[in-house]
C-alpha cells in the first residue's frame, strides 16, 4: 500500500484511533491521509502531529429535524464529491472508517470508485454510521468476541481500540514525580470525557470533604468548558493536609492514569483502552445517554472480564463514594484488578490493523495479477 485514506473526525473517540493507525502506516512508508471534520476537537489535536496530513472535510451529525436532515444530506454530499475527487488525486489503495458522521461519506465514494473500504467500530453495540457501511465493505474490525448481523465472519477481525505510539503506561513514581504528587497519597483520578462530566465533577465537589477525611487525594479532569481549574486542601486524617487537584483538560492522560491508584471514569472504549494499557483499577460510570448505550455494553465487559466495577449513573450519590472506599483500602483487589487488566492488553492494535490491511491489499493484488495473466495466456 502507498496511500490510505482514514476518516476519523467528529470526536475524539473517532479522531485517536485514527492518528493511531496513521502513526503505524507512516512507519510503513506508507503514506496516510486522515479525513477529519472541521470541530474544534479535531483541529486542536490534529495541530499536535504536524507530520501527519490532515484533510478537513464537510459533514454533519444526522439529527432528526427538518434542518439537521438538511444538514447532513448536505454534508454527505459534499463529503463525497470531495473524497471522490480526492482518491483520484492521490491514486488510493485503500480507505478506513472509524464511524460517525464522517466516515459515510468517503466510504461511499470509495465503494463508487472500486477503493478497497474497511470499518473499525471501537464500542461493543455498533454505531449506525459502521451497521450502514459494513455490509458493503472488504472488511470490518470490531472488539473482542464480537460479530455483526449480515456481515459474514470471514470479513470480520477483533482487534480492538488503537492507541497511539507515545501513550504508554510509566512507573507510578515516575508519573507522581511529573504531576508533583507524593508517592504516599492514596490518589483517586475521576474522568468524565468529552461528554456527560457534569455529573462526576458535581460527585466529586459533594464528597470532596469526606473523601479528605478517608486520606483520599482527587485529580479531576472536569473536561473543556465544564468548570474552572484549581487546587484544594482540606484537613485529613490526623491532622493532616490532603490537596485535590481540578484541571479542564490535559495532554498527558497515560502520566495522569499512571500515577492513580483508581480512576473512575465514564466507559468510552477509548477511555477503557487506556485505562486498560496503563492497568489502573476502575470503577466505570457509563454514560447514560450514549448512543446505543454504548458505554454501558463497553463498562459490562470490563466488568466481566474482571478489570473493573462498573456503577450505574443514577447509583452516584448512593453507591459511588462506598465503592471508591472500599477498592481504595483493599490493596488485594486492586492487585487482582490489575492482573486482570495486564492479560486484556491487545498490544499494538494499531500495528495489527495495519499489517492486516497491507495483506488484504496484497493478496487483492495478487488475484487481480493471476487474473490478468489468465486472460492473456487464454488469448
Amino acid at each position: 500500500m502507498k496511500n490510505v485514506i482514514i476518516a476519523c473526525g467528529g470526536t475524539g473517540g473517532h479522531l485517536t484511533p485514527g492518528i493511531a493507525l496513521a502513526q503505524s502506516l507512516e512507519e510503513r512508508g506508507c503514506k496516510a491521509w486522515l479525513f477529519i471534520s472541521r470541530k474544534n476537537v479535531d483541529s486542536r489535536l490534529s495541530s499536535k502531529y504536524p507530520s501527519l496530513h490532515f484533510v478537513a472535510m464537510p459533514g454533519a451529525p444526522l439529527i432528526k429535524t427538518p434542518l439537521g436532515l438538511v444538514r447532513f444530506f448536505r454534508g454527505f454530499i459534499s463529503s463525497f464529491l470531495k473524497a471522490k475527487k480526492f482518491y483520484k488525486k492521490v491514486d488510493a489503495d485503500a480507505m478506513i472508517g472509524f464511524g460517525g458522521f464522517t466516515s459515510l461519506g468517503p466510504a461511499v465514494a470509495a465503494r463508487f470508485g472500486k477503493v478497497p473500504v474497511f470499518i473499525h467500530e471501537a464500542n461493543r453495540a455498533v454505531g449506525k454510521a459502521v451497521r450502514f457501511l459494513a455490509q458493503n465493505s472488504n472488511r470490518v474490525y470490531l472488539p473482542e468476541g464480537m460479530r455483526l448481523e449480515g456481515v459474514s465472519s470471514g470479513i470480520i477481525r477483533n482487534f480492538g481500540y488503537p492507541l497511539r505510539k507515545e501513550f504508554r503506561r510509566i512507573p507510578r513514581e515516575r508519573a507522581r514525580k511529573q504531576l508533583s504528587i507524593a508517592n504516599s497519597d492514596r490518589l483517586l483520578v475521576v474522568l468524565g470525557g468529552s461528554q456527560g462530566a457534569s455529573s462526576l465533577n458535581k460527585w466529586v465537589k459533594s464528597n470532596l470533604s469526606e473523601l479528605a477525611m478517608e486520606g483520599i487525594s482527587t485529580l479531576c479532569i472536569t473536561g473543556m468548558g465544564k468548570d474552572s481549574s484549581g487546587v484544594v486542601q482540606l484537613d485529613g486524617p490526623v491532622d493532616e493536609m490532603i490537596t485535590s487537584r481540578f484541571i479542564s483538560f490535559t495532554d498527558e492522560m497515560n502520566v495522569v492514569l499512571s500515577a492513580a491508584d483508581l480512576v473512575v471514569s465514564r466507559a468510552g472504549a477509548g477511555a477503557i483502552a487506556e485505562i486498560v494499557r496503563c492497568r489502573v483499577p476502575s470503577i466505570l460510570v457509563p454514560y447514560p445517554y450514549a448512543a446505543d448505550n454504548h458505554q454501558l455494553h463497553n463498562a459490562r465487559f470490563l466488568e466481566e472480564k474482571g478489570g473493573g466495577l462498573v456503577c450505574p449513573d443514577d447509583k452516584l450519590s448512593d453507591k459511588l463514594f462506598k465503592e471508591v472506599q472500599d477498592m481504595m483500602f483493599n490493596e488485594e483487589l486492586r492487585a487482582i484488578l490489575r492482573r486482570n487488566l495486564y492479560s486484556m492488553d491487545g498490544g499494538d492494535v494499531g500495528l495489527k490493523l495495519a499489517d492486516d490491511m497491507s495483506q488484504y491489499i496484497q493478496d487483492l493484488q495478487t488475484v487481480s495479477s493471476t487474473s490478468n495473466e489468465d486472460v492473456e495466456v487464454y488469448a
